[in-house]
This record gives C-alpha cells, structure tokens and sequence, in this order.
C-alpha cells in the first residue's frame, strides 16, 4: 500500500464536511418485496476539504501536500474532528474503552478497534502517545504500539480470561480522490478553493 506516514495539517481541514457511506444493492422482486445485501463489511468515511480556505498561505500549503502526496497516488493520515476517539468526542480518552479481546495465557498481541453497536471498525492509524492498555481493569504500561498498523504488544501474555481493553485517538487513513486542484486569486492576499475530495482508504 502506497502510504506516507504524515497527517494534514489541521488548519487545512478546518470547515471541512463528511461523512459514512454505505453500499447496499437492492434487488426488488416480482413480487414488491426487497432484497437487501452489502458487499461492504465496513462503511467508508469521505470528505471534503479546502472550501473554507482564504488564505494564500495556506492554499498553497494545501497545494504543496497534495504535490507531496502525488495527487491521488499516495495515502496520508486525516484528523476526523467528528470521529477521532475511541469515546464520544466529548469525552476523555480511558483505558476501558474498547474492548480489544480476552486472554488465553499465550497471546501477546492485539489489533485497535471502535466499536459502533455490533460493528467493529479496525484502527490502523492510533496517535501512538494517546494509547492507553488494560488488563483484567487494571491499567498496564507494559506494552508498545504500532503507530503504522493499529497492533499493541503486551509486554506479557494476559491470563486466560482475562479482558483486555484499551483506549486511543486516532486518525482515518485518506487519500485525495481527485488529481486537480482549483484556485480563484480575489485580491492580492485572499484566494478562495474549490472544494478537494479525499476518501478513506483500506491499509
């Protein structure tokens, strides 16, 4: 996967507006009744970014990081302000958050994930200094994370039965799903952009 490993600046999606999509093919029969099936697991996040933006500066900042990223070529990390803790956005980041598995006594490591009811979506991108472990409730900190995957590796194996838990930020990994960027010049120092696509991307 073509992936660098660099967050967009946060001012550059200020204003920014997304959401969820779904798939879902609907087959109507003979009858009048539906059916309804997915070939999606998972839903996936797009936005769009860049409308806001008035100053050059930062047009041009915006601008040199999709030169960087080779337009759509490239992914990169995306702070989602409406979805980037593993507890409401209001809320503070804790230990018991998610639950990551259950001890066997040989198991070392476990992948990041947020639940949404009965649907857990796989955290590939944690900010790694935010990662915090529990262990049966108690709150560990023998473990390391990769930043780059979503996996935490305990230092030992939790005893059978026991929950693991963990709590984290994050960030959704995007890539720019177009490759041309629009700019209007309306004064010598204020510009305005057209909107800039980005969508998540698999990893």
């Amino acid at each position: 996967m073509a992936f660098h490993e660099v967050r967009l600046p946060a001012r550059l999606a200020f204003g920014s507006t997304g959401g969820v999509e779904r798939r879902t093919e609907i087959t109507t029969l003979g009858s009048g009744f539906e059916r309804r099936s997915t070939p999606w697991a998972l839903g996936r996040r797009r936005y769009l970014i860049g409308a806001n933006l008035r100053s050059l500066d930062d047009m041009a900042a915006l601008i040199a990081f999709f030169e960087a990223r080779r337009g759509r070529l490239y992914g990169f990390r995306f702070k989602d302000f409406a979805d980037f803790k593993s507890c409401a956005p209001s809320g503070t980041v804790s230990a018991g958050d998610q639950a990551l598995g259950v001890g066997d006594g040989v198991r070392t490591a476990f992948a990041l994930v947020k639940l949404y009811g009965d649907v857990a979506r796989p955290i590939a991108k944690p900010v790694e200094e935010s990662v915090r472990v529990s262990v049966g409730g108690v709150e560990i900190s023998g473990f390391v994370v990769d930043a780059a995957t979503g996996t935490v590796r305990l230092a030992g194996a939790p005893a059978a039965g026991a929950p693991v838990t963990a709590g984290f930020q994050f960030d959704t990994p995007v890539r720019f799903d177009a490759d041309r960027i629009e700019t209007t010049l309306e004064s010598f120092d204020a510009g305005r952009m057209a909107a800039v696509p980005l969508v998540e991307v698999r990893v």
